[in-house]
């Protein structure tokens, strides 16, 4: 479903610059550069919000104006209770009310950072994969048994439930569905705009089979940066370890460390990536974007495109073509 209404909740005690990320990622109008816009409301219980910083917003929107939304935005929070507001846990539980009726209805719900701890107040994490900060994730199993945790990656699409890490992650996360609502080169201007990278995978499997890490590549960032440039290559991990100077094993052990995942699934995911790219923006062949992208054959190509994006170069140039 197409997300084209969106509302950010002011949750009691809301963190500042994530109330801020949930508002660049869908409330800010980039229509003269061609970008779709949503329509993005902010909500609250009340009229105003004591932040976690301990000032006070006024909200123009109450919960109710949330029921028709397509996704419901939980940003991180402070989960303490303000000195000034007993009614604070009343107010949590109607956020969880609109959360749980969002759901039933068929829209997404998404947290970022700490947020996911009311989307598990909700009963919405249990049996589900869900993520947080590393920094909470072993207080949230604690919390939530039920839910099934991945502690490493930097977010989890699992149905109508989206959960996110750390604060840049909840970027990542707001354009993977930009991206997958619009297209990669919509994608592109977005990230272009607030000068962030344009693709950071996370944890959803028709999109990265192995998730990267929320930390960056320390020692081979000028390696990665020119295997970009080297996709029509062949590569192995003993090339690529010669020309890092270590030894094929120490180097497979960095890269995972580093990357979260395989050289040969990293490289496979960059290959496609520049598939998808090639597919929206050009007009070449399946066999020389094959050709183009490093992959041996047009056939070798359908079979990951089809892998990881969930459907054929064919039918993914049909829908997200660019016209000249």
């Amino acid at each position: 479903m197409t997300i084209r209404s969106v509302a950010i909740v002011a949750v009691p005690g809301v963190a500042p610059f994530e109330l801020g990320i949930a508002w660049e990622g869908f409330g800010v109008d980039r229509t003269d550069e061609g970008i779709p816009r949503q329509d993005c409301i902010l909500v609250s219980v009340t009229p105003e919000v004591v932040t976690g910083a301990g000032w006070t917003i006024r909200t123009p929107h109450r919960l109710e104006a949330a029921d028709t939304a397509d996704l419901v935005v939980i940003p991180a929070f402070y989960d303490t209770e303000p000195v000034d507001n007993p009614d604070y846990d009343a107010e949590l539980e109607q956020i969880r009310d609109l959360l749980r009726r969002t759901v039933a209805r068929g829209a997404r719900v998404m947290s970022f950072c700490s947020g996911a701890f009311l989307l598990g107040s909700a009963g919405l994490l249990d049996g589900r994969e869900c993520t947080t900060h590393w920094r909470h994730t072993d207080e949230l199993a604690a919390r939530h048994p039920l839910a099934r945790i991945d502690r490493d990656v930097l977010f989890v699409c699992d149905g109508p439930v989206l959960t996110s890490a750390g604060t840049a992650a909840g970027l990542d996360l707001c354009l993977h569905l930009i991206r997958q609502d619009h297209g990669e080169e919509v994608a592109r201007k977005v990230a272009r705009r607030m000068v962030m990278p344009p693709h950071r995978d996370g944890g959803q499997a028709q999109y990265v089979e192995v998730p990267i890490r929320a930390r960056p590549a320390d020692t081979l960032a000028p390696l990665l940066d020119e295997l970009l440039d080297e996709l029509a290559d062949d590569h192995s991990v003993d090339s690529l370890a010669a020309r890092s100077a270590m030894s094929p094993r120490t180097f497979a052990r960095r890269f995972h460390d580093e990357t979260g995942t395989s050289p040969h699934l990293w490289l496979t995911h960059q290959r496609v990536l520049l598939a998808r790219r090639m597919l929206e923006s050009g007009t070449d062949s399946v066999d020389a974007v094959a050709d183009r992208c490093g992959f041996s054959t047009a056939a070798m190509l359908r079979h990951h495109f089809t892998r990881i994006v969930g459907t054929s170069p064919t039918s993914y140039r049909r829908t997200f073509r660019v016209p000249a």
